[in-house]
């Protein structure tokens, strides 16, 4: 399988915990960030750098850091996922918004997600 003609971006970013809107305190003091409920999650309204959100999820894994890379063709990323060794752990999955989404993890173990652009 080939690569993909452009690098993916990071674009998104996600921070867990069990109590998201008590997190966003310890961010909005410490980072200065500004947040926008959203049900159990916290979206970050500060306007630099890739979108993010603080994260309950209400089930494992309760505290985590996901970064999202945008690909194009999330089915094409799957297949050079699991060619090159890796493991697809969930989705692709659709957003409210239309994209989807997908995590997958590397042969180090680690979980990246990946994402859509939108529409």
């Amino acid at each position: 399988m080939t690569a993909p003609a452009t690098p993916a971006p990071i674009v998104h970013f996600e921070i867990g915990s069990t109590d998201s809107a008590k997190l966003s305190e310890f961010y909005g003091a410490v980072l200065g960030w500004t947040f926008l409920p959203a049900g159990a999650a916290q979206v970050i309204t500060s306007a630099t750098g890739p979108t993010g959100m603080l994260n309950a999820l209400g089930h494992p894994p309760e505290t985590y850091v996901m970064l999202y890379a945008q690909v194009d063709d999330i089915a094409a990323a799957l297949e050079r996922v699991v060619a090159a060794g890796g493991t697809k752990l969930v989705g692709p999955a659709p957003l409210p918004d239309g994209r989807k989404f997908a995590w997958v993890r590397d042969t180090a173990g680690n979980v990246l997600g990946l994402l859509t652009p939108p529409a």
